[in-house]
């Protein structure tokens, strides 16, 4: 047969079967044919996969790449800086870009993210955000990529006239929403104008889940404590905080009959809400990350204020048994999905998480000044498969289908997260088990631009040994070698998933 690449002799993992001594045959980019000893004519490259594990190529629905604001602080920016493309300030810049960002993703296994075009507050269009992400982006990615559109001013031009606009022009179809955080946080009142154009267009609505008045409220009273510690990041967010947004933002989509995804949930009460609505069949999502699945809020209690490399929101909760949950949730379905939640700030940059130190209280500083998010683009894929699948703790179809499967679906990226004939041949191929040397991660080890990694010291039992996009090899025995420009922008779909069940809690409709 007619062959660009063959990959042979493979334990091959899809979301719901494992197929051993597996061949995956692939033309112009895409498999065209999976099973044994597929002939292949001369001239073909052949990749022994030496009966190691190949999984579809990551898909991590959820990272922030050159995005060159910190609403998490409280800094107001009114309206997005015009890029034209260049990165503004690169030296005080403290994330990560599409090409630092992108190269980290391969060298972990992940062939396509998907990243966040933002809206500020006074933007009165979302069309010129999105044309200026899409130069950030262009031809500075190691990896596909598609956008989400963070909304912040949701008017009635914009979703009634622009979101229409977002699908069939630019092929996006989903957008984030924020109940907390002041420059980002929407209203209920705007966040059902948003659901009610967002069911009419088959858009995917993201959530960020938190009391924003609680936060506040409990921020306000540590301080006048000074309970200022990066610990006390946790403190002002207990796991009531979010599972109370949780429930009351799926009250409101019930209301719209739209469906949602919870983000980035980290505690069990947030969970059980979650599963209680997907009990119901409300189309419901839910997703976690491995922050969540593999550390503690004593992270955040290290010295030398070493602790705020830990804080995101929500917190890495205290509590052994919302770790737990989280597992449970993936093991169950509550979880759709894992992703990374990508969204580092360097720790030794006074922009970054030392931002942290400076209004006083030294030298434990003001959790509430210190950047949100962590760096884990590049670790999830492997965290997943060495902590869960190796461990035990879940199926290599289930790591599949967090991982890659079910976010390919969820947010209608028809040709990405399988290994079948007529999808993308992304493919991971890993070690065999017993030529493999564990080792403990170290942030040397790493390939984004940020200065640490909250994983240091965990243990890792495989990691991807070949990384491949459309049929090119673009990570290869610990080496990014891939070209930046070979990411493509995705236009999707609407979600694969269940969508508006025309069930209504009263006599209004839509």
């Amino acid at each position: 047969m007619d062959f660009d690449l063959v990959v042979r002799n493979g334990t091959v993992v899809t979301a719901s079967d494992i197929w051993e001594s597996c061949d995956i045959g692939v033309k112009n980019g895409t498999i065209v044919a999976v099973g044994p000893r597929l002939p292949a004519a001369p001239g073909a490259e052949e990749i022994d996969a030496e009966g190691a594990y190949i999984t579809p190529g990551g898909v991590d629905a959820h990272v922030h790449l050159s995005q060159f604001y910190e609403a998490t602080v409280g800094v107001d920016i009114d309206r997005s800086i015009v890029t034209n493309g260049a990165v503004p300030d690169p030296e005080n810049f403290v994330g990560d870009t599409f090409d630092t960002g992108t190269r980290s993703a391969v060298a972990g296994g992940t062939t396509t993210v998907i990243t966040f075009a933002s809206q500020m507050r006074k933007d009165e269009s979302i069309i010129p955000v999105i044309e200026d992400y899409h130069k950030l982006a262009k031809d500075q990615s190691y990896c596909d990529y598609a956008f989400h559109v963070i909304i912040t001013n949701p008017t009635p031009q914009i979703v009634e006239d622009e979101f229409p606009r977002m699908v069939d022009e630019y092929g996006i179809t989903s957008v984030k929403l924020y109940m907390t955080y002041k420059p980002l946080r929407l209203l209920d009142y705007q966040i059902l104008d948003v659901m009610y154009s967002a069911r009419k267009l088959g858009i995917t609505t993201m959530v960020h889940a938190e009391n924003a008045d609680v936060i506040d409220w409990m921020t306000q009273h540590l301080e006048k404590k000074l309970m200022t510690q990066p610990y006390h990041h946790g403190t002002s967010r207990p796991p009531i905080v979010e599972a109370e947004a949780t429930n009351r933002v799926i009250c409101l989509a019930e209301l719209m009959d739209t469906p949602i995804l919870l983000v980035h949930i980290s505690g069990g009460p947030a969970s059980k809400h979650i599963r209680d609505a997907q009990t119901r069949l409300l189309p419901i999502y839910g997703e976690t990350c491995p922050q969540y699945m593999f550390l503690l809020a004593d992270s955040m209690r290290k010295g030398d204020f070493e602790g705020a490399k830990c804080i995101c929101s929500p917190p890495i909760r205290e509590d052994k048994a919302d770790q737990d949950a989280m597992w449970t949730g993936v093991k169950n379905g509550t979880f759709t999905i894992v992703s990374s939640d990508h969204a580092p700030s360097k720790f030794n940059h006074p922009n970054g998480k030392q931002r942290g130190l400076s209004d006083g209280n030294l030298p434990y500083g003001k959790f509430r000044l210190i950047p949100n998010g962590l760096p884990g683009v590049e670790t999830r894929v492997p965290l997943l498969f060495s902590g869960g699948v190796l461990s035990g703790r879940i199926s290599p179809q289930k790591f599949v289908e967090v991982t890659s499967t079910n976010p390919a679906k969820l947010y209608g990226l028809k040709k990405k997260g399988s290994i079948a004939p007529g999808f993308d041949a992304d493919l991971v191929i890993w070690y065999p088990q017993a030529m493999f040397q564990s080792f403990n991660l170290t942030n040397e080890m790493l390939h984004h631009a940020v200065d640490y990694t909250p994983f240091e010291g965990i243990e890792f039992k495989n990691w991807p040994r070949y990384t491949i996009i459309r049929g090119k090899v673009v990570f290869s025995h610990g080496e990014v070698v891939g070209k930046m420009e070979y990411g493509q922008f995705i236009r999707r779909e609407k979600s694969l998933l269940a969508g508006p069940r025309d069930v209504w809690l009263s006599e209004w409709r839509p």
